[in-house]
Order: C-alpha cells, then sequence, then structure tokens
C-alpha cells in the first residue's frame, strides 16, 4: 500500500511549493540540456580539434559517465554539507566547468572540463526529484513530477534544435557560454527559497565509504572504455578490452556487495526490496537508453544521409518537444482519473511505433517522415516517464527520496551512456554486415548491376576517356552501395529502439498502481503551512 504523509512530514510542505519548484527546475533544465545540446555541434567540434567522429563522442560520454559517478554520493555529499548547500556547490561548479568548456581548444581539454561539468551536474536531477516530490502532498505529486518532467524530457529534446541554431548562427562555444548567466540566476534562487527540512541539514560525524566510491569509480569508467572503444578495438578479439572488461565486471560486483555486507555505505540498496521501485527503475532505464540514443543518431542520419544543416536536423526534431509538452499537459489533468499504468502502457506503445517507424525511412523521405515519429515518441515520452516516476517512488517514505532519487538517477544515467555508445557501434556493425550482403550483388552476372554501370559509364564518358569513365562509374555504384548499406544500420538501429519499448511492457505486471492512493486523498494529504 502507498505510504501515507504524517504530521510530521505535512508540516514541513512549503508555503508555495512552485516557486520552491521554479528554484530547481532552472538548474535542472540547464545540466539536461547539456547532456543533447552537442550532439548536432559534434562534426564541427571534431574539425575544430582534428579529431574523428568516434572520437567526439567522448565529449558526450564523459559527461554521462562523471555525473553518474557523483550520483549515488549525492546522498553522502547532502549529509557532510547539507543538502542545500551541496546543491548550490552542484550548480555552481556546473556553471564554471561550462565556462572552460567553451574555452576548450582541444579535445582532452574539452573532455576534461565535461568531466568537471558532470561532477558539478551529477546532483542536480536527484535533489531535484527529491525536492520536488517532498514539497507537494501526494495528490498533487503527478502535477508536480509533470512540470518536473519538463526539464527531463523537454530539455534533452530541445538540446539539438538550439545548438543546430547556436552552432550555424554563432560558433559551437556559445552552446556552453550561454549556461554562465543562467547558473549564477539558478544558484542565487535556490540560495534564497530552498529550506532544508530536519533530514536533509548537515549531520554530524557522517563516514565516506571510500571503498564504495573507488569501486564505483573503476567500475563505471572502464566500462564506459570498453563501450567506446571496443569496437574500433575488434572487442573482445583485444587482450586489453578483455582485461578491462574483467576489471569492470569485478568492481561492479563488488561495488554492489560492499554497499549491502558494509555499514555507512554510499547508497542504501533496501530501497530495491520494493518491487514498484525495481521494476519502475528498470523500465526507466530502458527508456533512458532509448531516449539519448536516437537523439545520438538521429541527427547523425540527417546530416550525413540527408545533407540537412545543424540546425534544420535539430529543427526536424522539434515535433518531439512539442509532443512531450501535449503529454505533459495531459498527464497533468488525467492523472487523478487514470490508472498510471495504463498511461505509461500508451507511452510506451507510443516510443515503440515511433521507433518502427523511423525504421521504414529511406532517402527521398520529407520532413513530414521525420517529424511525425518523433511527435509519437515525444508523446510517449510524457505520457511513459512522469507516471512511472511517481509509481516508482508511492510506497517510499519521504526521507528515503533522496537514496532512492540518486540510485535511479545513476542507474538512467548509465542507461543514458550505454545507449549513445552501444549505438555507435550499432551502425558501425550493422552498416559493415549489410555492405557485405549487397557487394555480391556488385558482379558482372547481376544484369541489373551491368546495365547501371554501362549507362552510368556512357553518361560519364562524355568528359573523358571510357576507361577512366568506366572506373568512376564503378566507383559512384560502390559508393552508393555503401549509403544504402549505412541507411540500413539507421533502420536497424531504429527498429529494435522500437521493439525494446514494446518488449519492457509485460515489466508493468510487478508494479502496483496507485489509483488507490487518489481514492483517499482526504485522508492522505495533510494541509500545506
Amino acid at each position: 500500500m502507498p505510504i501515507e504523509e504524517t504530521q510530521e512530514e505535512a508540516q514541513y510542505y512549503p508555503e508555495n511549493p512552485w516557486l520552491t519548484a521554479s528554484a530547481v527546475l532552472l538548474a535542472v533544465f540547464i545540466f539536461v540540456l547539456d547532456g543533447t545540446i552537442a550532439n548536432v555541434a559534434l562534426p564541427h567540434m571534431a574539425g575544430s580539434f582534428s579529431v574523428t567522429r568516434d572520437e567526439s563522442i567522448w565529449i558526450l560520454t564523459s559527461y554521462l559517465i562523471a555525473s553518474g559517478i557523483v550520483i549515488p554520493a549525492v546522498d553522502w555529499f547532502s549529509k557532510v554539507f547539507g543538502r542545500k548547500n551541496f546543491f548550490i556547490i552542484s550548480i555552481l561548479l556546473f556553471t564554471i566547468a561550462s565556462l572552460l568548456c567553451g574555452l576548450a581548444n582541444s579535445l582532452l581539454t574539452m573532455v576534461l572540463a565535461r568531466v568537471l561539468q558532470g561532477f558539478g551536474g551529477g546532483g542536480i536531477v536527484p535533489i531535484s526529484q527529491a525536492i520536488m516530490l517532498e514539497s507537494f502532498p501526494k495528490k498533487q505529486r503527478p502535477k508536480a513530477m509533470a512540470v518536473f518532467g519538463m526539464g527531463i524530457i523537454i530539455a534533452p529534446i530541445i538540446g539539438p534544435v538550439l545548438g543546430g541554431w547556436i552552432t550555424d548562427n554563432w560558433t559551437w562555444p556559445w552552446i556552453y557560454f550561454i549556461n554562465v548567466p543562467f547558473g549564477c540566476i539558478a544558484a542565487i534562487m535556490c540560495k534564497r527559497i530552498l529550506v532544508d527540512p530536519p533530514y536533509a541539514r548537515r549531520q554530524k560525524g557522517v563516514k565516506i565509504d571510500a571503498l564504495g566510491f573507488f569501486l564505483l569509480t573503476i567500475w563505471i569508467m572502464c566500462l564506459q572504455i570498453v563501450l567506446d572503444k571496443g569496437n574500433n578495438a575488434d572487442w573482445f578479439n583485444a587482450p586489453w578490452v578483455c582485461w578491462m572488461f574483467g576489471i569492470s565486471c569485478i568492481a561492479g560486483i563488488g561495488f554492489f556487495i560492499s554497499q549491502i555486507v558494509r555499514k555507512d555505505t554510499l547508497i542504501d540498496l533496501s530501497v530495491f526490496k520494493d518491487m514498484n521501485f525495481l521494476a519502475g527503475t528498470a523500465i526507466q532505464v530502458v527508456i533512458q537508453a532509448v531516449l539519448y540514443a536516437s537523439i545520438a543518431i538521429l541527427p547523425q542520419f540527417l546530416q550525413s544521409m540527408m545533407g540537412y544543416t545543424a540546425f534544420l536536423s535539430g529543427y526536424s526534431m522539434m515535433p518531439r518537444g512539442l509532443g512531450s509538452l501535449l503529454s505533459m499537459v495531459i498527464v497533468a489533468n488525467i492523472s487523478n482519473k487514470i490508472s498510471n499504468r495504463l498511461l505509461v502502457v500508451i507511452g510506451l506503445s507510443l516510443i515503440g511505433s515511433g521507433g518502427l517507424a523511423l525504421g521504414f525511412l529511406n532517402l527521398q523521405i520529407a520532413s513530414i517522415n521525420i517529424m511525425i515519429p518523433n511527435f509519437m515518441m515525444g508523446m510517449g515520452m510524457g505520457l511513459a516517464m512522469i507516471p512511472i516516476i511517481n509509481l516508482s517512488v508511492d510506497t517510499l517514505r519521504n526521507d528515503q527520496m533522496t537514496n532512492a532519487s540518486g540510485i535511479q538517477n545513476l542507474l538512467k544515467t548509465i542507461g543514458g551512456a550505454i545507449g549513445t555508445s552501444l549505438v555507435a557501434t550499432m551502425l558501425s556493425r550493422f552498416a559493415q554486415i549489410h555492405q557485405y550482403m549487397l557487394v555480391g550483388k556488385l558482379s558482372e552476372l547481376n544484369t541489373v548491376y551491368v546495365e547501371r554501370l554501362q549507362s552510368t559509364a556512357a553518361a560519364l564518358s562524355q568528359y573523358t576517356e571510357f576507361s577512366v569513365a568506366n572506373y568512376m562509374a564503378q566507383t559512384t555504384l560502390y559508393k552508393q552501395l555503401i549509403q544504402q548499406s549505412t541507411l540500413w544500420a539507421f533502420i536497424d538501429s531504429f527498429r529494435i529502439f522500437g521493439l525494446l519499448c514494446f518488449i519492457i511492457i509485460p515489466l508493468l505486471l510487478f508494479i502496483k498502481s496507485n489509483k488507490s492512493l487518489y481514492d483517499k486523498n482526504d485522508k492522505t494529504s495533510m494541509p500545506m503551512h
């Protein structure tokens, strides 16, 4: 059964919870925005730093992994500094790192600045989620989390649009410079508005779980290196990949064991005994992986295959944001009248259908063929993400929120990083597979190929010798084969994303619906003071 508010919990509701929400949402928005705003600018950054496209992916993944390392330690840092103070420190560190990102003149300095940015921003989302959940009575939480979702879902969706416009009209460093004024404003607002409840204030004698933090860092860093560089090294055919993966597995297992058997640990894993939290978190991890992976490759498809500019590729994804905004308005108004589980089913079905629709693209499509699936996926994100967050924490106490939010956001961040890294491997491997399957068609035994080769060579022979024209025709047809192989790689990836969303729907059977909570609003909610 859902946990009811006690008189002690109710007395700490802020007088104006929406004012509190405005302070934390600004910080959330700029942090989550930076997870995707650089996507469309990666080719420009790669050119500025003289690196390959694969190497430029580190700019994205280093940010996600650094924030993932900090997230589990949020509860500990909150006890050491006080949650409000740590939140403000995180915002300021994120803001300073954003300035350094804009000033970076090499890939190494950029990655280091992004790591610092991730460390600063790692505590923003879990603390914000905990504050939002604690600031509203349970009957108002669906509306509160719908508003919170505007930062979590819309920010990474409009990131490519804003990043593309800034890159085309200014220069890519400005996608980081714009964080500086908003970060300062967010820190000032939080300083003046936020108030810590007793359990979130600074505590004395708090011990750091150095072993747990060390194992966590080794686990995530080694895993990310394997994911980012494994494809180029031919995966487990390279000894260093085997060693790195083995170290990651040992560190990961050691981390979870240490959190179970030791006292004063980095995180409290007892929340996983709650089936709502366990199943809800698993669903969120998959949604996050699909979200970040699809946002990472769709701009690449539009720019490399369709010839879109950075701005146009981001603009084509704008319907995702519109769909999310519309779905959040719907959730805020009907969440008390309809089962959240049903909303999640509808949302996952829309995301899956949008992914499958993108899996039928070709190089002669119009922009509307990109916008409609994006709108569907945006609607699905809003309908699924907010209700599943509510369902996952309905049976937890308020004093468990910070720890639970930290764990949940850690796993979601890892999911997003894994999705971003794996999709690059998927594109590379699927393109190789389709190239292998198609190259046999470039044979003199294939009459269609021979006719196309002769007609192309004849057209080119007007400008050069026939032998040269024939060679140019062969090269042209082979380039078309490479293009089609790459297109099929994108298609396969989108279809896999779509199918994943349908596959996780049965997990909802393990989650108890919270409809009964809202049937007892008058009994469970307490007046705000």
